[in-house]
């Protein structure tokens, strides 16, 4: 009982709502891997080794969550080995459906961008916790965290262009928390938005083969995706054609086939014809199997997570703590969102996997270092309260010593102005009879 009490220390809901998560990809993953299972001839091999990566991952998050946090601020190291990372992903990196995105050693293959996404956030936290003024952040903040955030983001979006967005709007909000000026930030949103809808409108009409002359491979498939979500064309049901945009089609088909409880788990249809549902479209098949009661409470589960967090965050007295731990769960809530809006067909395509359940080796080892290190920090928290809490009952002690001592004081005093009082009551009688 020590020994657990020792290995899962810090928000014990954390780390129910982390095992929950674990428990969802195993059964999930196991059910959407009928693909992966058909290449391979190997009924078992998929989810083995899922299984190990998020037995990795545990351990991870229980090496995490014990780093003293003292140690936290050496964590702003990684941002420059991330930016060498991406710079190798160029010149080294491995192909894989149509994007240049990790690096391959071999013997591992994982994804730089994780890395950086996670760099940025502890940076942009340390630069907001040092800034701070009695009204706000500093002025000086809005232009490093430009800087940091703008070189990770250039270094990302060629071939991720979701991972990119989705690091800057989880940055957007860190600065809202961490009270940068309305102004500065008014300013950032309009020159965004603008930005955006230039790029938008530069992707959909530069022609195909032009971006594939200049080496922007990406970005005719991020054209296809927004001709196929905004297009708004109605296609009638005998001349629909399934193989065009299979993915959103059978995720549609998923979905709609689900009703309230779903199929059960193990019994989705549509994962047979899914390239992808083990990742991005894993959500979908939760749907099939589980219903929409089912992908209500893995949504539910996010929220909980970080609505968990802001309650660590209102007990913690150190603003690089809190910012750093706020800026992962926000990352991980609109990571998810965006795989779940995505699955539902809100937003075009992304590529986003769900944290922690989908099937993925860099992504689930970096959420699982999230983890540990929100840990790391309810486990701060908890020492401090103890810390407090001890100190009260010091202090409570010394008050009941000094009351205790006031007290016996007191009966001493009013002894003896009782034995002086008796004295001068018998003294008179006593002269008097004696004249």
């Amino acid at each position: 009982m020590d020994l657990l009490k020792n290995l899962f220390k810090g928000d014990k809901v954390v780390w129910i709502i982390y095992l929950l998560l674990c428990l969802i990809s195993i059964i999930e993953v196991f059910s959407a891997s009928s693909t992966l299972t058909y290449k391979s001839g190997d009924h078992w091999g998929p989810i083995t080794t899922h299984m190990l990566l998020l037995m990795t991952g545990t351990v991870v998050v229980i090496i995490a969550h014990n780093i003293p946090t003292r140690w936290f601020k050496a964590f702003n190291a990684l941002l420059p080995l991330s930016w060498a990372m991406l710079i190798a992903v160029f010149i080294i990196g491995a192909l894989t459906n149509g994007a240049k995105r990790w690096i391959d050693l071999g013997f591992f293959r994982f994804q730089p961008s994780e890395v950086a996404k996670m760099a940025t956030i502890i940076t942009v936290a340390y630069i907001l916790s040092r800034l701070q003024e009695e009204n706000g952040a500093n002025k000086r903040a809005f232009k490093y965290i430009l800087w940091v955030t703008g070189i990770t983001c250039a270094l990302i979006f060629t071939e991720n262009l979701s991972t990119a967005l989705l690091l800057a709007t989880t940055v957007l909000l860190l600065m809202f928390i961490g009270r940068v000026p309305f102004k500065q930030l008014g300013s950032l949103v309009g020159i965004a938005v603008g930005f955006v809808l230039i790029c938008v409108t530069i992707i959909e009409k530069v022609p195909a083969q032009t971006w594939d002359d200049i080496g922007l491979h990406r970005m005719t498939t991020w054209q296809s995706r927004l001709e196929n979500h905004f297009s708004g064309e109605e296609i009638p049901a005998a001349k629909f054609d399934i193989d065009k945009d299979a993915q959103i089609a059978h995720a549609n088909i998923a979905i709609a086939s689900s009703h309230v409880l779903g199929k059960g788990p193990g019994n989705s249809v549509q994962r047979d014809f899914l390239s992808q549902a083990f990742s991005d479209f894993i959500y979908a098949i939760i749907i099939e199997e589980l219903g929409l009661v089912g992908g209500a409470c893995v949504a539910l589960l996010y929220i909980l997570l970080l609505t968990r967090i802001a309650k660590i965050v209102r007990k913690c007295d150190n603003t690089y703590f809190s910012l750093m731990i706020i800026g992962f769960g926000t990352l991980i809530v609109l990571q998810a969102m965006f795989n779940m809006l995505v699955a539902v067909g809100i937003i075009p395509v992304t590529g986003q996997p769900l944290p922690m359940i989908s099937k993925g080796g860099t992504s689930t080892l970096i959420n699982s270092a999230y983890i540990g290190l929100i840990l790391a920090v309810s486990r701060y928290v908890d020492n401090q309260e103890e810390a407090q809490a001890e100190e009260a009952e010091k202090q409570n002690e010394v008050k009941a010593a000094a009351v205790s001592l006031l007290q016996q004081a007191a009966e001493i005093g009013n002894k003896q102005v009782q034995e002086i009082t008796d004295e001068t009551t018998t003294t008179p009688k006593t002269e008097g009879k004696s004249v």
